[in-house]
């Protein structure tokens, strides 16, 4: 949450010509709703019941794409068969300063609703972290390195995992 999922994704996909899907971006176009509206009018279980049926389309219908996932996926159903799962891993704190120091930081604290409160944020890092890197197949610290870096890590894990990117 906030560790720059998409941000890579797209910056991934471009520099390696490779399609990206956005789960967030999925469903809030299937319902014509942003995810903090999903979130005020219908709740968090609401939301999680669209990442599975978002999850089960990408198992059946996606291949060879690049898919940035919104901070609740890991708990979908059969992840795994979607493809191969990298975390983008970094301290509570550097998440924090990110989202607090970028241009339009008051946007995108106001975009992620489970960061409502920096308590709460803090608590549900340190109860999805360890959760994260049980699902994770490949797992790259972005902290300290520049996107160019972040991309290329990636790119070189896939590649000694065998996985075409």
């Amino acid at each position: 949450m906030g560790i720059g999922k998409g941000t890579t994704a797209r910056a991934y996909a471009k520099k390696y010509n490779v399609f990206n899907i956005d789960t967030d971006d999925l469903i809030e176009s299937s319902v014509n709703k942003e995810v903090k509206d999903i979130f005020a009018s219908k709740g968090e279980a609401h939301f999680r019941k669209l990442e599975q049926k978002s999850a089960k389309w990408l198992r059946k219908s996606v291949k060879g794409t690049l898919i940035s996932c919104g901070g609740g996926f890991y708990k979908v159903n059969k992840l795994n068969e979607i493809g191969t799962v990298v975390l983008l891993d970094a301290s509570f704190e550097w998440i924090h300063n990110r989202l607090k120091t970028a241009k339009n930081a008051e946007e995108k604290l106001a975009k992620r609703p489970l960061f409502s409160t920096i308590d709460k944020a803090k608590e549900l890092y340190a109860q999805r972290e360890k959760a994260y890197k049980e699902v994770a197949d490949i797992i790259v610290n972005v902290e300290e390195k520049s996107m160019d870096e972040v991309c290329e890590e990636i790119k070189n894990r896939c590649d000694m995992w065998g996985v075409v990117s």
